[in-house]
């Protein structure tokens, strides 16, 4: 059994030791602290006085010894509180698949959906339409060195999705007791210990590229097949209910469809609308990446602790509400740089990127604006067609060749563009392919003022975050899928039974860690349905 007790703050230069002693201390009024281990449960840094940064944890106490419900309350009255336990798998259902299963897409939710499939002895089959974490490394080089875009391997299509290149960031919002089971899954397939412990667990780009190839190693050690470099064309319902999946590889014969497609795959969307699946439109947001030093954003929020090894480079999230439009920042890369993420000629996007030790230069993060149906003519062609026209508009702003346009916080405040960047040097593509261009004028009037509405407000909270040398870079125009696939309480589309829409692509998640979920919730549905 396992009781956690949370809330302990103490200054950030406290042992480890000194969290569990309190744990104990806490212990001893309710039980024998003697019948119980303990350990860090999680771990944050409370920088909101720079002259007072604290440490707040909580601790786990567990025991093999059987606890009372006299001793269980009187744990609860001093604060510990019954942990949640591990899920345990569902039980095989009765109907019979007739082909083994397919997985389309291998970002984090067909990943953690085939990976939970083959552990129960399904045999997947997993598909992904770009390559293997080295292939996608080594196209990503050739377009920083070239300027020539592989439109079907790149930073958004390919073993791991698009966060494989991202921060590796696995925080979340949602309150899913399986965020611990994919944590888990991470944490055996090498990613660093402390992702169990951390309030705000990354695992950093360059550790998440051998954590991601080492979870598909697992998968077909389990028995499943794995298919890199193979785009899904068309599915076909056959006659006794199994699935033709029609692809760049050849036909693949499935007893259901697992669409993990990512948020990315415009003409995938256009196939299934075609074959007379629903999606509908949904709300998203734009924006640009904003860049500081690194040791001005430590500073701003850590003061004189900044640079403390025990504190790490500092993180911020901020949120704007008022007005129609809310501007938020997202996915924050401290010591990180920004990337090239386009999946299409001629038009430019970027996003953030941070290896595990996050000591870059520049930290960077993107500040986005609400996107509402409305402003798009509430379709999925016009949600498409306007992340398209943003994305072409900065590609010709930059000048070609996957060039970003780049401007000062000063500029783009005042309207005039007067300035090359100076004490902030862009990071995008290695600091070689950017153009100074008015960021502005690449989007609608309402977006622009929202931005600077936003930055304003957030100079307000954090020094510097406003200051006139601070860099942007367009556009950010793919932080969530634009439409969602729909789906019914069982998983699966009304149009077909046998297909389920899975994870960010499908509409149904937003990160690395939701979309895991959501693909181990899909393997479960599966599960519980077929023998």
């Amino acid at each position: 059994m396992r009781y956690v007790i949370g809330g302990i703050s103490l200054p950030y230069t406290a042992e480890e030791s000194e969290f569990l002693e309190i744990g104990k201390k806490y212990m001893k009024r309710a039980a024998n602290a003697a019948l119980f281990r303990f350990g860090i449960a999680k771990r944050s840094v409370d920088a909101r006085k720079k002259n007072d940064i604290r440490i707040v944890c909580s601790v786990f106490c567990e025991t093999d010894c059987f606890i009372d419900a006299k001793t269980e309350a009187r744990l609860e009255k001093v604060g510990f509180r019954r942990a949640d336990s591990d899920i345990a798998p569902p039980q095989h259902g009765e109907e019979t698949l007739g082909a083994r299963p397919l997985v389309v897409g291998a970002g984090p939710a067909g990943m953690f959906c085939a990976l939970i499939l083959a552990e129960n002895g399904y045999s997947p089959i997993l598909i992904d339409r770009g390559g293997s974490v080295e292939e996608r490394a080594e196209r990503s080089e050739r377009l920083r060195a070239t300027g020539e875009l592989d439109t079907e391997t790149n930073i958004q299509f390919g073993a791991g999705g698009a966060g494989t290149f991202s921060d590796g960031k696995l925080t979340t919002r949602i309150n899913n007791p399986l965020c611990s089971l994919v944590l888990r899954h991470m944490f055996e397939n090498g990613a660093p210990e402390d992702i169990m412990k951390k309030a705000k667990p990354h695992i950093g780009t360059d550790i998440l590229r051998d954590v991601v190839s080492n979870i598909l190693d697992r998968v077909k050690q389990l028995g499943a097949e794995v298919y890199l470099n193979t785009r899904l064309d068309k599915i076909d319902k056959n006659a006794d209910g199994t699935l033709t999946a029609r692809t760049s590889r050849g036909d693949i014969l499935c007893g259901c469809a697992v669409m993990a497609i990512g948020h990315s795959a415009r003409d995938t969307y256009s196939m299934l609308m075609e074959k007379g699946y629903m999606l509908t439109p949904k709300p998203f947001s734009v924006g640009v990446r904003i860049e500081h030093l690194r040791a001005d954003i430590d500073r701003a929020l850590y003061g004189d602790a900044a640079g403390d090894p025990r504190l790490g480079a500092a993180e911020y999230n901020f949120s704007y509400t008022k007005g129609e439009r809310g501007v938020y920042t997202f996915c924050m890369c401290p010591g990180g740089e920004v990337v090239a993420a386009a999946t299409e000629e001629g038009g430019v996007v970027v996003n953030g990127m941070s290896r595990r030790l996050r000591d870059g230069v520049n930290s960077n993060s993107a500040i986005n604006v609400s996107v509402f149906t409305d402003d798009y003519g509430n379709t999925v062609d016009g949600a498409i067609s306007y992340q398209r026209a943003l994305e072409r508009a900065a590609f010709c702003a930059g000048g070609g060749k996957f060039y970003a346009p780049v401007e000062t916080v000063g500029d783009f405040l005042d309207g005039k563009l007067r300035s090359e960047p100076t004490r902030v040097a862009p990071s995008y593509m290695g600091g070689e392919r950017y153009k100074v261009a008015d960021l502005g004028a690449l989007f609608p009037e309402y977006i622009t003022s929202s931005l600077k509405r936003g930055i304003s407000s957030f100079g307000k909270r954090l020094e510097g975050f406003d200051a006139p040398d601070a860099v942007l870079t367009g556009v950010e125009t793919r932080t969530s899928a634009p439409v969602r696939i729909l789906r019914n309480e069982a998983g699966v589309t009304d149009r077909c039974d046998r297909v389920y829409p899975c994870g960010e692509g499908a509409g149904y998640a937003g990160g690395i860690m939701s979309a895991a979920v959501d693909g181990i919730s899909v393997a479960y549905k599966i599960i519980e349905r077929f023998k």
